[in-house]
């Protein structure tokens, strides 16, 4: 069995060396990339993201960051593309080639006939001198000193410095289209982060049951309706006004203190100025009114108007929390 504290250093040296690439990648970045990002926000096509081997699948996932980020992308693999796959450049694309030598044969072929189709082509490459560098309309440069690899042979570093300048490329897009939270919850409807951007108050409220009572109900009429509605929880009322919440923990407190609960109402055992929320704004403020708090249900409302509860076994449920 490996030592311990050798496998950490390993790990550390990798974590080392690749921090230290990003870093000087940064040095390298200059007018071209300006160029480049302009002239993806001027196109009215898409942008086409090609590469083979370790750098085709960088490039999947920047296709992938760009469409969720409002920036329409499509991947084609580079050897896929001189094999039949061409026809998916379309005449207003913008073409991204990215190869670590500029020099891959595939590269090569791929090259004269995105030109040859009049797309604009940004090349993403470490080698400024390489055949892609020379051949493309701008050059982002992704030049790596050594890869983690002990052997500087298996693409470690050099991958992770084309996925930093790809994740550069997408961020500044985002930010120059003004791409707010909004517009990111249309790309992400499915799972917890889609959720978290689009789900309501209102949406969540109106699945549960309405718990409420009168100010002057009695005690057991308050335990049936929390036990019934089975959300811990009743409004109390006044007319359409909402003055108190009863809650478990308040039927607890009221069974320690009174000996004799008969004659209790509900205005007797509640807890007035109770903590609400609008209905229209998102699930995830009712989240962090509970925990700022402390609570585990809250009111929701519209205006003044009561319209139900959402609890926090709901966020749960939702994946919210």
């Amino acid at each position: 069995m490996s030592d311990t504290k050798a496998i950490l250093a390993i790990a550390k040296k990798t974590f080392d060396t690749e921090s230290e690439a990003i870093l000087h990648l940064g040095s390298l970045l200059d007018d071209e990339f300006a160029h480049a990002v302009n002239c993806i926000l001027q196109s009215e096509g898409r942008v086409v993201i090609s590469g083979i081997g370790k750098s085709a699948i960088i490039a999947s996932k920047i296709v992938a960051t760009l469409n969720s980020t409002g920036t329409p992308a499509i991947f084609m693999h580079a050897a896929d593309a001189i094999h039949g796959d061409l026809g998916t450049i379309q005449k207003d694309d913008v073409v991204i080639c990215i190869s670590k030598s500029g020099n891959t044969p595939e590269i090569k072929m791929l090259v004269p006939l995105i030109k040859r189709g009049g797309n604009k082509l940004v090349g993403m490459t470490g080698n400024a001198d390489s055949f892609l560098a020379k051949q493309a309309d701008f050059v982002l440069n992704t030049f790596v000193a050594k890869e983690a690899c002990p052997n500087n042979l298996a693409p470690t570093t050099s991958t992770t410095a084309q996925l930093v300048m790809g994740d550069a490329l997408a961020v500044t897009l985002l930010e120059l289209r003004g791409f707010s939270s909004t517009d990111f919850a249309k790309y992400h409807p499915g799972g917890a982060l889609g959720k978290r951007l689009y789900l309501r108050v209102a949406d969540i409220a109106a699945n549960n049951m309405r718990p409420k009572v009168d100010e002057d109900a009695n005690v057991r009429n308050v335990i049936v309706e929390i036990s019934e509605k089975m959300l811990g929880v009743c409004a109390v009322m006044q007319g359409e006004q909402i003055i108190g919440v009863v809650t478990d923990g308040d039927i607890r407190r009221m069974l320690n203190k009174y000996d004799n609960i008969n004659g209790l109402k509900a205005k007797d055992i509640m807890t007035s100025n109770p903590k609400t929320i609008s209905s229209d704004v998102l699930a995830i403020k009712a989240l962090e009114l509970m925990q700022a708090n402390g609570i585990s249900q809250v009111l929701a409302v519209d205006g003044s108007k009561y319209m139900g509860v959402v609890h926090l076994h709901n966020l749960i449920n939702e994946g919210i929390l």
